[in-house]
């Protein structure tokens, strides 16, 4: 069993800096995602500024000295972010909704697992632990429609599935958290 550790700002966390680079690698170098070192390395360089984030929250999971896995999520401020996929969700949600649902909101930025730690429930106890002090619950995050497990992984833990790619569609989907106060505003899937 894993030992979740939490984090908020960033001095600590940025001392785990190499052991989250090498657990990102790990989780995202597969099918689907075809992440390389180059995108390990670019999320390291994103961390001394996530950690500044307003509600930056992040949970770690050790085995003994090792980082196994972890979770880092933040506050979404207004105006909505332009960079990233953002654009995607703000576009698949229009702009009331994204105002209304994301803004303000727990965002869950990485959900990451070694391989050899998959199918443990450790994921799920990771992104529990990011989101349990959400405000008003309110907690969302985007995944890859390209990922039918990570898809499938976030309803089992009870998030709304927030918008929907047409069939065969390609891009984001966006996932409200299980006590996101909009959860049971969300379109069924056609």
């Amino acid at each position: 069993m894993a030992d979740i550790r939490f984090f908020t700002g960033g001095g600590d966390l940025l001392a785990h800096t190499s052991a989250l680079r090498s657990v990102y690698a790990d989780a995202f170098c597969a099918p689907p995602w075809y992440e390389d070192e180059e995108k390990a390395a670019e999320f390291a360089a994103r961390l001394p500024v996530n950690v500044r984030r307003p509600g930056f929250t992040a949970a770690l999971a050790f085995a003994g000295r090792e980082v196994v896995g972890f979770g880092t999520a933040w506050t979404t401020l207004i105006p909505f972010p332009t960079d990233r996929c953002y654009p995607q969700a703000a576009a698949a949600l229009g702009p009331e909704r994204t105002a209304k649902w994301l803004c303000h909101a727990r965002e869950i930025d990485e959900l990451a697992v070694r391989c050899d730690v998959r199918g443990t429930g450790l994921a799920a106890e990771l992104l529990q632990a990011v989101i349990e002090d959400a405000p008003e619950g309110r907690s969302w995050l985007l995944t890859s429609v390209r990922s039918p497990s990570a898809m499938a992984f976030h309803r089992r833990q009870g998030w709304a599935q927030a918008t929907h790619p047409s069939p065969g569609g390609k891009g984001i989907a966006v996932f409200l958290g299980p006590n996101h106060p909009a959860r049971s505003l969300t379109a069924l899937p056609l």
